[in-house]
């Protein structure tokens, strides 16, 4: 047995901005499924939201609620906007440098978004900014990193949290944060990580941890369509919030590319069915060529690595699972229902995202969310309780916990349907 004060498991920017946060006083352990960087944090492209000034407050605010199609959480959505300036505050102290342009920051605006309000690093916002949180991570010498070790379950007895198991290794900690993202990897099509498929939604509902909303599931409008892809290749967002069209096998435009996403996702399917065809097709010649490569360098160089060069070619694109706005239920501080148990980031539910989310709220929620956690926990860190239980041991079935989050989401679905 290993034993910690808090014990983080997940390793994208939730989980790595919750412990950074928290104090150096603490051992910490973070443990993730398989490498660091393999998370759906690090595959994000287009931008980090942030309030630009006073004035967009009430827009900004505006905006999360209309994506969400207004069953947001507001006191959280108001928490998210009013902290954004600290949230990049605190990735520019880490040393998180964002795009600029004539020194200034270069703010992309993407669907459902009335300004300009995105900070982003070229098109990999994900990777630019974790590269340097990891090794941040990797200089904190009271934070213990395990990687390729999978968590199977969580130690919970009579409501309270006391750690959690890998196959071969047990993690005890009073205080445990659920950073394991979300279920993308359960469905044949995603943009996310095969290997992230809800373990977090899984454990929970195994040890009666409370879920919100699992059945809002979002499906991104401009995944390109291949066949027998392992992960589908996401075209970013801002590339539309540039200019990039949607057009059809007539190539004529079919829908407002600006629009949220659960708007132009269903356009393209409707499209698609009235087409009677695979896909629909993004255009992003009216760019200009010089334009393209210099704005989405990682977007072009992965099409022309598939044949397709997006300066002179439209390209294939089809809607597929993304993102979970649904999860465990939080508060503003991530406590769950389970004493010392949190949860933050996608894997928890605070209640930002509504129905649909808005385009670079996610970055934004991972950090503001993971700060605040970490603050409470600076300040309210749960003490060591004695284990008086056995602890299980027993194997886990993954195709059941598959079958019990489908089953939940059903429940979900039916439940809201009951309810209109």
């Amino acid at each position: 047995m290993k034993k910690y004060d808090i014990l983080i498991i997940g390793s994208g920017l939730a989980g790595v901005s919750t412990a950074l946060e928290l104090s150096k006083n603490y051992k910490i352990a973070l443990v993730t499924k398989k490498k660091l960087e393999d998370s759906n944090s690090y595959l994000a492209q287009g931008g980090i939201n942030v309030l630009k000034d006073k004035s967009d407050r009430r827009t900004f605010i505006e905006d999360t609620l209309k994506a969400g199609h207004y069953k947001n959480n507001l006191q959280a959505v108001e928490k998210m906007v009013d902290m954004s300036q600290a949230a990049i505050n605190f990735l520019l102290d880490l040393g998180v440098e964002f795009t600029k342009k004539n020194g200034d920051f270069d703010y992309a605006r993407e669907g459902g978004h009335s300004i300009a309000r995105g900070l982003h690093i070229d098109d990999e916002i994900g990777k630019g900014i974790l590269d340097v949180l990891y090794k941040r991570l990797r200089e904190r010498a009271n934070i213990e990193i395990f990687e390729d070790t999978p968590i199977v379950d969580l130690i919970v007895n009579k409501g309270k949290c006391y750690g959690a198991r890998s196959l071969d290794k047990i993690f005890i900690s009073t205080n445990v944060v659920l950073a394991t993202g979300g279920l993308g990897g359960l469905f044949d099509r995603s943009t996310n990580f095969p290997h992230i498929c809800g373990d977090g939604y899984a454990m929970a509902i195994k040890n009666g941890v409370k879920l919100k909303d699992i059945s809002y599931i979002q499906f991104h409008p401009t995944s390109l369509y291949e066949e027998g892809a392992e992960r589908q290749f996401l075209i970013s967002e801002s590339a539309r919030g540039e200019g990039a069209l949607l057009l059809n096998h007539k190539k004529e435009r079919f829908t407002d590319e600006m629009k949220p996403r659960d708007i132009v996702a269903k356009a393209i399917l409707r499209e698609m069915k009235k087409e009677k065809v695979d896909f629909e097709y993004l255009s992003m010649k009216p760019l200009g060529e010089d334009k393209i490569p210099k704005r989405f360098p990682m977007i072009f160089k992965e099409l022309k690595d598939r044949q397709i060069d997006a300066r002179y070619e439209n390209i294939p694109v089809v809607p597929c699972q993304h993102y979970t706005m649904g999860g465990i239920e939080c508060d503003i501080k991530g406590r769950t229902n389970i004493e010392g148990l949190f949860a933050v980031g996608e894997a928890g539910n605070v209640g930002i995202h509504g129905s649909n989310r808005l385009a670079c709220n996610s970055l934004l929620e991972c950090v503001v969310f993971g700060r605040l956690l970490a603050d409470y926990l600076n300040e309210n860190k749960l003490e060591d309780r004695k284990i008086d239980f056995q602890i299980n041991a027993g194997k886990i079935d993954k195709e059941k916990d598959r079958v019990i989050i489908f089953e939940r989401i059903r429940e979900d679905e039916r439940a809201k349907a009951n309810s209109n």
